[in-house]
């Protein structure tokens, strides 16, 4: 079972879901989503022989540092203050669609604490339709009645015939809300290349929130320090619906 810490973040506490002992890999979740989504992936880092360190956004559970006025440099600091903390200074730093943004932020502005970065659902660049983005934005509003929920949940996150059950809670809207100023307060290309660190792209074939083409542009851009992988029959959610290959993926990355 996962242990809970707290470290102290550079503006106030910060949640972390910690399991196994080894190299570390921070984990940093999808927009609006908290450490639980990577329940399977840390189980499966620790078993491998690494250290999961699942971080608590702002504004869910014991992570209280304030959501006011929140800037993408001062998320990456959260991360690094994580990785000072529980890491021995050192991680490697893997991030859940929006997540991993800030996974890239971090790599720019810490680059002496990131091992290297790993992007699953890779997005920023090339925007979705209007149509998924209205799906996405109603995800979290709160008088919406569950099967609408659910509809919406399936249609931006997940793969056609695949379950969005498992994304039917676990929707925080105000750490969304401040997640999005501080994505729109920033420039893509202050984060956009992850410092320069190396890469690992784990790309769901059916996303249609980050669709495939932002993967395409950064391993073009990246070169040599980026490798993607495909997972077929995903989508945006990735981690509920295929966390067997999805781990697969990360481990052969970690153990290069």
């Amino acid at each position: 079972m996962p242990q809970q810490r707290t470290v102290d973040g550079p503006a106030g506490p910060l949640d972390v879901h910690l399991s196994g002992e080894g190299p570390a890999v921070a984990l940093v979740a999808s927009l609006g989503r908290g450490a639980d989504d990577f329940a399977d992936l840390g189980a499966r880092l620790a078993a491998a022989g690494y250290r999961a360190l699942a971080l608590e956004p702002r504004g869910v559970g014991a992570s209280k540092s304030p959501l006011e006025g929140v800037a993408m440099a001062d998320l990456a600091d959260d991360v690094a203050a994580v990785i000072r903390a529980l890491a021995d200074g050192r991680a490697t730093v893997a991030g859940h669609a929006f997540g991993n943004r800030v996974a890239r932020m971090v790599a720019t502005r810490h680059p002496d604490l990131v091992e290297g970065v790993i992007l699953l659902a890779c997005g920023g660049l090339v925007p979705p339709t209007s149509e998924v983005t209205a799906a996405m934005v109603s995800v979290f509003d709160g008088s919406l009645d569950p099967g609408a929920r659910r509809q919406a949940v399936a249609r931006a996150f997940f793969a056609p015939g695949n379950d969005p059950s498992p994304w039917d809670g676990g929707w925080h809207a105000e750490t969304a809300a401040a997640q999005v100023r501080a994505t729109n307060g920033t420039p893509v290309e202050e984060w956009w290349t992850a410092g320069a660190a190396d890469v690992l792209v784990v790309q769901p074939a059916e996303d249609v929130v980050a669709v495939p083409e932002n993967a395409m542009k950064i391993v073009e851009m990246l070169g040599a320090r980026a490798r993607m992988v495909t997972i077929p029959d995903a989508g945006h959610a990735l981690l509920p619906e295929q966390p067997a290959a999805v781990a697969e993926a990360v481990l052969a990355w970690l153990d290069r």
